[in-house]
């Protein structure tokens, strides 16, 4: 059996499969990093994806898709086009597609999925939707500083405590309560109401 398929809807397994032995990809499910879910690396002839093991299904699914789009990028253009370019857009898109139905999504994701699909972003949290409705499926129930009212107080994975302040242009300005420090936060960052 493959590392990956306890972590997927049990019907996209096989896909997945043929498209990583296609590219001889390697695999590896780690403990979360706090700036990105998942990962794609070439070196001395080797790929590489490394996914965070905290995601729920259908974010590893999509999440997965979306490196070893990236894998099918590189090994056509190597570095020679925009990492999210049309290309890859283009090729997220296809292989998300394949997906795109009751036996790999429920209905909830799959409208997300479906709008967001159009014009396929970076990261799936640049996706207010489609972010909120997967959040829906995950184990712990953290928030993000958007759902916050200003002058809220939370904690971050490192102990620290802030409270919520405005927005500035794409994040928000929060004051650490130890030091009055400001800090500025993305929309989504996952934190811990107190």
């Amino acid at each position: 059996m493959c590392v990956f398929a306890k972590y997927v809807p049990e019907n996209s397994v096989k896909i997945l499969k043929s498209w990583i032995e296609e590219l001889d990809i390697d695999i590896k499910i780690i403990t979360p990093r706090k700036t990105k879910l998942g990962d794609f690396r070439y070196s001395n002839g080797n790929s590489l994806i490394t996914i965070n093991n905290n995601l729920n299904k259908y974010s590893f699914l999509i999440t997965l898709t979306h490196e070893i789009a990236h894998a099918f990028i590189f090994s056509k253009y190597k570095n020679t086009v925009l990492p999210h370019g049309k290309r890859w857009k283009l090729k997220f898109r296809s292989m998300l597609l394949n997906f795109l139905n009751p036996t790999c999504f429920p209905d909830d994701i799959l409208i997300a999925l479906s709008r967001f699909l159009i014009n396929p972003r970076a990261s799936t949290y640049s996706d207010y939707n489609l972010t909120m409705v997967l959040k829906k499926y995950d184990k712990c129930n953290s928030k993000f500083i958007v759902d916050l009212e200003q002058g809220d107080i939370f904690k971050i994975s490192s102990g620290k405590i802030f409270v919520k302040g405005k927005l500035a242009r794409k994040r928000f300005k929060c004051t650490e309560l130890k030091t009055n420090k400001v800090y500025l936060f993305h929309p989504y960052a996952e934190v811990q109401n107190m």
